[in-house]
């Protein structure tokens, strides 16, 4: 063998691992066709001496090296389109991060929603002592107020404004008054019957109003606390519920949960984008692929000039 020959055949593979490479980068069925292609052409020569291994030569500076170069800049493009992904997913997390630890968790809420009703269950006993034998003593629990405080911002839906002044509405007549707190009788009754024993239901609020929900579990009484004015009134089962519907129906994802969905999303959209091929580019491979299929490709080579400058014009265009 030749030097000259030698030489086109070791460049020739060179290319041809390059572009094998790409096709196996990009994992799509066009450019893996191109390759194969590319590739029996090489071995065509390489296993036919009498053939002018200068075609092969010619074949590779018009059309694999191009494609090789399209590839690489589709590539790139690519990957600066990835780092962006990554770069708004750690910017998300960092956020996600500062939010949770500033934040009070689930499990917080949990354990002091059980520690406020059972304030709010002594509190009320101490009340109805208070108001049996007509003392000025304070009824109510240490901080009874902190719960809200803390949680309301976070856990508690947001409701119209009219939905808390219904709820809080009630006639002078039908409640117990004393200098610490208003109660409805004959909420304080049921309370009495069922021995002050009642569970955190929700919260509510509207700006900066905000009411507690309690429900005496057995006969599923509900009560609201409204700590601005140490009011409690019954309000309606059915109520109640009707206002969670329509929560559940509208009440937003928390910016946490948005953030986490958001990087889900960007997770999913990065191996998409780290391998995509614009249409552009595919179909024009096709054609390419199309044109180095013929079975009279090498022959008639030094016509295909047009083609070669349609590829190499790509490397100028803005589809990357």
């Amino acid at each position: 063998m030749d030097e000259n020959r030698r030489n086109i055949l070791i460049e020739s593979t060179r290319a041809l691992s390059k572009l094998h490479l790409l096709a196996a980068f990009f994992a799509d069925e066009i450019v893996m066709k191109v390759y194969v292609r590319s590739q029996v052409i090489h071995q065509l020569f390489e296993n036919n001496s009498e053939l002018d291994v200068n075609k092969l030569e010619l074949f590779h500076l018009q059309f694999t090296d191009t494609v090789i170069e399209l590839l690489r800049k589709i590539k790139k493009s690519n990957e600066r389109n990835v780092s962006l992904l990554f770069d708004e997913i750690q910017v998300n997390a960092d956020m996600i991060t500062r939010l949770e630890a500033s934040s009070y968790s689930e499990n917080d809420y949990r354990l002091e929603k059980q520690r406020q009703a059972l304030k709010i269950n002594n509190s009320l006993r101490k009340l109805y002592e208070v108001l049996s034998h007509d003392s000025s003593e304070y009824p109510f629990s240490k901080n009874i107020n902190s719960f809200s405080a803390r949680f309301a911002s976070g856990f508690y839906p947001t409701v119209e404004a009219d939905v808390l002044a219904k709820l809080t509405q009630y006639e002078p007549n039908e409640v117990y008054t004393n200098a610490h707190a208003v109660i409805q009788r004959k909420l304080m009754g049921l309370l009495c019957k069922y021995d002050f024993k009642s569970e955190f239901y929700s919260g509510l609020k509207s700006g900066s109003l905000i009411i507690e929900v309690f429900r005496i579990k057995e006969p599923d009484i509900y009560y609201i606390f409204y700590p601005s004015r140490n009011l409690f009134l019954l309000c309606d089962a059915a109520e109640i519920q009707d206002i969670n519907n329509s929560i559940a129906l509208d009440k937003p994802d928390t910016l946490v949960q948005e953030l986490k969905n958001r990087n889900d999303q960007l997770h999913s959209s990065v191996a998409i984008t780290k391998t995509f091929l614009p249409n552009e580019i595919r179909n024009l491979l096709a054609d390419h692929y199309k044109k180095i299929s013929d079975i009279n490709f090498l022959q008639n080579m030094s016509n295909f000039d047009t083609q070669a400058n349609v590829l190499k014009a790509m490397l100028n265009t803005d589809l990357m």
